[in-house]
């Protein structure tokens, strides 16, 4: 009964792009207030309930390229919500404070072993700080998103 158990556990690597768009209007110069970012992922599902871990790439986001490592507590399998945690690394830098998100998906098995997930993500903190502009921006994002992931 144990060895049952243990093949429902699986692990899941694969990657994705998002468009993302920014929530407020930001009205600074060379400033896109959307764009496209790109991701490797890895999941763990042991049932009901899942782990995500990604590194997410982020070309030009607010005028600097951002990485993203972020974590994700999943609950259910082919729909699914979660809650999550990651901090931007940009121009050398941690941001001084982590982003919060919260996902809803469709994962679908389109293949034996082969998952696509289809998701939206409501980014979050309180602003962003840029070096090259004096003021702060509130960088809420909303991320619509597509992975690929591969059972192994």
């Amino acid at each position: 009964m144990v060895a049952g158990n243990a093949q429902a556990v699986e692990h899941r690597i694969g990657g994705g792009a998002n468009y993302w768009t920014s929530v407020d209007d930001i009205d600074l110069d060379k400033i896109d207030d959307d764009g496209f970012s790109f991701l490797a992922s890895y999941q763990f599902w042991p049932g009901l309930i899942g782990l995500e871990l990604d590194l997410e790439i982020v070309p030009d986001q607010y005028g600097e390229t951002a990485y993203a490592p972020q974590a994700y507590a999943l609950i259910g399998k082919a729909i699914y919500a979660g809650a999550g945690i990651g901090i931007n690394y940009r121009d050398g830098d941690l941001a001084d404070e982590p982003f919060f998100s919260l996902r809803a998906g469709l994962n679908l098995e389109v293949l034996p072993g082969i998952y696509w997930d289809i998701y939206g993500n409501y980014r979050f903190n309180d602003t962003t700080d840029l070096e090259d502009h004096s003021t702060d921006i509130d960088s809420d994002t909303i991320f619509l998103g597509s992975a690929v992931r591969i059972a192994i």
